[in-house]
């Protein structure tokens, strides 16, 4: 190959590549461009902002790159899911009254997954989606075990009532959330028994078996989940200690990220049950620390927000 023909091929190549990326590059900055704006809902113990730190991190900024408007609320980091719920709802009105929509797509991770579930239920006019990640719409022996042995225990139920509270008002207070603390309420609101009255009243998306899935859409509102089922991930994230710890309450084989067993957080739409990540790793929590040999967690959050696009969402 002469010069002359050399130079030709790389000019085409450039041409071509040009044109590709000039083709691509519109997709991707609508990528993540939802119908409905994308309202994040944290879990137990959860927060906005804390000290510098994100409970979402890089979740918002990576969603709105692509196109999305993104919002994260804040709620009771430790109460029942019916109050977070309407704690959640005036936050909702707000935000549509800002982008002038006419409803959200709600994500809620862990006891945010009922906390959204209960505010579809009680307010679908203002929901078209409910994505639960890792949610607690089941129980958790975590709970189930630690509520148990407050019930046989006074002794115990003030202890955590005591310690329990007084993290929850350390970490509202540091992040201003300036709402009401009630952890014994949380924990009761996740074991087997009350997830299951819960699920009789807000029934949207809960799978009729064990580990199945359920209804796509229920009273106009879509719902979607996904988890993780590997407690221990990366030896560099010290939360790892938690929930290597935590997933000694599940009996042995039971698939669980830690801290909901993967059967437990199925709702709607299942997109995996099993991705390698741990409870904290699937909201991308400890600076982005997780499984190299797994998909990031902004990607999933990325591919899950195009999924709403592609429904109309």
């Amino acid at each position: 190959m002469n010069a002359k023909t050399l130079i030709m091929f790389i000019s085409v190549l450039l041409f071509h590549s040009t044109l590709w990326a000039m083709s691509k590059a519109p997709a991707e900055q609508g990528y993540t461009a939802t119908r409905y704006p994308i309202v994040l809902t944290h879990g137990l113990y959860g927060f906005d902002s804390l000290l510098g730190i994100d409970y979402w991190y890089k979740v918002p900024e990576t969603l709105r790159e692509g196109g999305a408007e993104v919002f994260v609320t804040q709620v009771s980091n430790s109460n029942s899911p019916q109050i977070r719920g309407e704690q959640l709802i005036p936050q909702i009105e707000e935000i549509l009254a800002i982008t002038g929509a006419d409803k959200v797509n709600l994500i809620g991770h862990s006891h945010g997954g009922p906390t959204t579930r209960y505010v579809a239920s009680v307010r679908p006019d203002l929901v078209a989606s409910v994505t639960a990640i890792a949610g607690v719409n089941k129980g958790t022996p975590v709970a189930e075990a630690l509520h148990n042995w407050s019930e046989g225990s006074d002794a115990f139920a003030g202890l955590i009532s005591t310690l329990g509270n007084s993290l929850a008002k350390v970490i509202d207070l540091l992040s201003g959330g300036g709402q009401p603390q009630d952890i014994l309420a949380s924990m009761q609101s996740m074991t087997f028994a009350e997830t299951a009255r819960f699920n009789q009243q807000h029934p949207g998306g809960i799978p009729r078996t064990e580990c199945g899935e359920g209804d796509y859409e229920y009273n106009g509102v879509r719902y979607y989940s996904w988890s993780g089922a590997k407690p221990l991930t990366n030896v560099l994230d010290p939360l790892d200690l938690l929930t290597g710890t935590t997933r000694l309450f599940f009996p042995a084989g039971e698939k669980n990220d830690g801290l909901v067993g993967s059967c437990a957080s199925r709702l709607g739409m299942v997109i995996r049950d099993d991705f390698r990540m741990n409870h904290l790793d699937e909201v991308n929590m400890t600076l982005g620390l997780h499984d190299l040999t797994e998909t990031d967690p902004l990607t999933v959050f990325r591919t899950h927000a195009n999924r709403l696009q592609q429904a109309g969402l």
